[in-house]
């Protein structure tokens, strides 16, 4: 009995294109390595059109074929020598115009609690010269810094001195307060809540109010009918 080897997508070469599946990608691969160049013409138009109709909805759309002409020299890296249909216009990229991977912000790992926006504003101040201005400056930071304390370790106690010791950290030492500076320039004010009370209170004036509004209407023919009797 033949045996057959599996075959893992692990051990495969990258998919080019993931809309197309790995299929397309061989016949792309296997038009290269045909010798005669009507014959390698002919088969690529072929798998232009297969790849044309394993999508039926896009059969109405302008210009997808010439997409589909720009994707099979793509996946063949540019490769594939054989002519395009006329106004099909096939330029390879250039590497310099892709856009480089972006960096994770830096930031403090023991001082996360404080968020990146007060680390940048520490590097801020140490940009400044000393003097009022910058003292100033740091003072807000200072404020900022024990108000996002309070928010987040509401159940831990925070005063002055724990923050001057953190933007002394934060800074590498270099921002160092007098001892008479205090951190209370912003305060923290909580969300307006509302209690279940109130509204209960409310549903229950309302079904009252509705209780008198019946009582009265019911008296109020009741009298009618009692006149028109006399």
């Amino acid at each position: 009995m033949q045996q057959y080897a599996l075959e893992y997508n692990s051990e495969r070469e990258n998919l080019i294109i993931s809309e197309h599946g790995r299929h397309v990608q061989k016949l792309i691969n296997h038009a290269m390595t045909i010798e005669d160049r009507d014959k390698r013409q002919s088969f690529v138009e072929s798998v232009v059109n297969l790849m044309h109709q394993m999508n039926p909805q896009t059969k109405n759309v302008a210009e997808y074929k010439e997409r589909l002409w720009k994707h099979a020299f793509r996946i063949s890296d540019y490769k594939l020598d054989v002519d395009a249909p006329e106004g099909v216009l096939i330029t390879k990229p250039s590497e310099d115009t892709r856009v480089p991977n972006l960096g994770y912000p830096k930031m403090e790992k023991k001082f996360r609690h404080y968020g990146r926006n007060v680390q940048e504003l520490v590097r801020k101040a140490l940009t400044m010269e000393p003097g009022e201005k910058r003292d100033a400056f740091v003072e807000i930071i200072g404020s900022y810094m024990k108000l996002a304390y309070r928010t987040w370790n509401r159940e831990h106690y925070v005063n002055d001195e724990i923050i001057m010791a953190d933007l002394r950290a934060l800074s590498k030492g270099e921002l160092v307060m007098s001892d008479d500076i205090t951190f209370n320039n912003l305060k923290y004010t909580p969300p307006k809540t509302y209690s279940n009370n109130r509204g209960r209170n409310n549903s229950s004036k309302n079904r009252n109010n509705r209780k008198n509004n019946n009582r009265n209407n019911s008296g109020k023919s009741n009298n009618n009918r009692n006149r028109n009797r006399k």
